[in-house]
């Protein structure tokens, strides 16, 4: 038994008119390449039909290769979920994680405000860490 979904609790051009004026609709549309007309249409569709799942198009290899991406093989997708699950994916240069008071030119040659000066590798044991990894739950336990 399918409950109906509620439809817009406002007038639909008064909804267009917010989404048109927020900044982060804005962003939402340039970020997945839609012009921002067409990204409100959209929205508005799925809120006017709320039973309609947005369709996922899920592109073969041969279509990925020809517009000039090398899609990685199932098991490279593989190693890349395991790699996550052991922690081992760095995430590279963040800008998050860079502070306002650090930059390149001004810290050769002083000391970290990290504390993380003249430390040494961790060595990791990849028996201890195999160990580990069978310890980590598969899934969370429901709650009732």
């Amino acid at each position: 038994m399918s409950q109906k979904k509620p439809g817009p609790q406002l007038p639909i051009e008064n909804i267009r008119a917010k989404l048109l004026a927020d900044p982060d609709t804005r962003r939402i549309a340039r970020d997945v390449g839609m012009e921002l007309e067409d990204y409100v249409e959209m929205v508005l569709h799925y809120l006017r039909n709320p039973e309609q799942e947005p369709q996922v198009y899920v592109a073969p290899d041969e279509e990925l290769r020809a517009a000039g991406y090398d899609p990685p093989s199932s098991e490279e997708v593989g190693q890349f979920l395991l790699a996550g699950a052991r922690g081992e994916l760095g995430l590279g240069n963040v800008e998050a994680y860079k502070s306002q008071f650090e930059s390149p030119s001004d810290t050769q040659d002083k000391p970290s405000l990290r504390g993380d000066e003249d430390q040494e590798q961790v060595q990791v044991d990849e028996e201890t860490s195999q160990e580990l990894l069978k310890q980590v739950p598969k899934a969370r336990p429901r709650r009732m």
